[in-house]
């Protein structure tokens, strides 16, 4: 069921009007950011917006309600669908709780709730298929942007021989300027502002500037119920009725927390372990020698339940 239902989202996403059949091909989409990496202030912006007119993005006077260029408005739009806040214009429930009026983190001052979008925007159905491969798929750790095209250009003449090369060079740049922290300049001006991604640590330079690294390991502003909130969401994901998951498939299954948020073994169990001190339903457990990630319970509820209480605690 688990699958029919993800089947059934993808080609929902697949088949949204208004998306250029060239980058939408075979089910993949690339470059529908117009360039514009998602900045300070602007998730918070689409969504307020569309709270209070759905169509805004339709409209004419659009770039001046939001305070931005024509092709920004097409990319806030664009970042506030892939990262699961708006569905056709409409704020989702996910939106509602993290960025409404009592949400849980309107302005998005806890790291955590970076953390969490990075999580959404590479969750199924997903409207980012350089990231989703790149975190995923890439199977290098220090790389050049070279190396991240020519994995996107593999990719595409297998599925979707007919998207352009410039999409997805325009992929690797948004990607890059998303999570690593840019060179300061002595002119301050918008597109000289890092992401607030770059914030995660999870892209960095390695050794100069054209060579990077995805830093593998702890992560000191991720905690520990953002973790296992990802373990619980990717297990009932896969639709196993199971109550168990081995730590390795949570660390090297695609769409895993290890790989999205390049953790190591340890890391994993460590925010395991933290929570279970507090929830009695979630433990780590070793059986014929591999360790498991064990919990009772229906899996998305218990997930759910954990992030909520995260930021009431936090409040």
């Amino acid at each position: 069921m688990a699958h029919q239902q993800l089947a059934l989202a993808v080609e929902q996403t697949i088949t949204q009007p208004g998306i250029p059949q060239t980058v939408r091909s075979a089910g993949v989409t690339f470059a529908r950011h117009e360039t514009f990496y998602p900045r300070f202030g602007w998730l918070k912006k689409g969504f307020d917006r569309a709270s209070i007119d759905s169509e805004i993005f339709l409209r004419e006077d659009a770039p001046v309600r939001l305070g931005v260029g024509k092709n920004m408005v097409r990319s806030i739009r664009y970042w506030c669908t892939a990262f699961k806040l708006l569905q056709d214009g409409q704020p989702t429930e996910f939106g509602r709780r993290l960025l409404g009026q009592d949400g849980w983190d309107p302005y998005l001052e806890d790291p955590a709730s970076l953390w969490l979008l990075h999580w959404k925007l590479l969750e199924a159905p997903n409207l980012a298929t350089a990231w989703n491969i790149a975190f995923n798929d890439f199977c290098l750790v220090e790389f050049t942007a070279e190396d991240l095209f020519y994995q996107l250009c593999e990719y595409r003449d297998r599925v979707a021989p007919r998207i352009a090369e410039s999409s997805l060079k325009k992929d690797v740049s948004c990607l890059l300027r998303m999570y690593v922290v840019q060179p300061k300049k002595a002119q301050v001006s918008e597109d000289s502002l890092d992401c607030p991604f770059t914030e995660l640590g999870l892209i960095c330079t390695a050794g100069d500037a054209q060579h990077y690294r995805f830093c593998v390991g702890q992560k000191s502003t991720l905690p520990s119920a953002i973790v296992v909130y990802a373990c619980l969401q990717h297990h009932a994901l896969t639709g196993s009725p199971a109550k168990t998951m081995p730590i390795a498939n949570l660390l090297y299954d695609s769409g895993s927390p290890g790989l999205v948020f390049k953790l190591t073994e340890s890391a994993i169990c460590e925010a395991i372990e933290v929570m279970a001190r507090r929830w009695e339903q979630i433990r780590l457990s070793d059986a014929a020698g591999k360790v498991q990630f064990s919990f009772e319970g229906e899996p998305l509820l218990l997930s759910e339940a954990i992030l909520d209480e995260y930021y009431q605690a936090r409040k």
